[in-house]
């Protein structure tokens, strides 16, 4: 179950962060807020208030070219909403429900697929992004 749960919330934490800066920010950071309150009620305004700095934080790293911001806040949101759900676990449905509605929101992104194969001595060396392989 933790493990089902990491993973709701890296998807939660991504989808939060892409969206933080696109015309749907609102709807997430109401979105949020509403889980916090239900689970966590004392801590719901503070969570709603730390979304608003996410987001000027993001704003203003994007006006720099700062991509590093985007993937440290998604890291930061990704570990919150996953403790929250390990101490909450009735909360993942009305989590995957919010994901499911931000979903159209969310900007079309093409699909990567690698395969690769092995064998013998050979290596094989694959990434998403940028790589760097240096020799020692």
């Amino acid at each position: 179950m933790e493990a089902e749960l990491a993973v709701l919330a890296g998807t939660a934490g991504t989808t939060l962060v892409t969206l933080l800066t696109t015309e749907a920010w609102q709807r997430v950071s109401d979105g949020i807020t509403s889980l916090w309150r239900r689970a966590e009620p004392e801590r719901a305004e503070a969570i709603s208030a730390e979304l608003e700095v996410a987001r000027t934080d993001l704003l203003a790293a994007r006006e720099t070219g700062d991509s590093g911001t985007g993937g440290e806040l998604g890291a930061e949101w990704q570990g919150r909403i996953r403790r929250l759900l390990v101490a909450h676990p009735e909360e993942a449905e009305v989590l995957r429900a919010l994901l499911d509605e931000l979903r159209p929101a969310l900007p079309d992104v093409p699909a990567v697929t690698q395969h690769a194969t092995a064998s013998g001595h050979a290596r094989v060396y694959q990434a998403g992004r940028d790589q760097q392989i240096a020799s020692s």
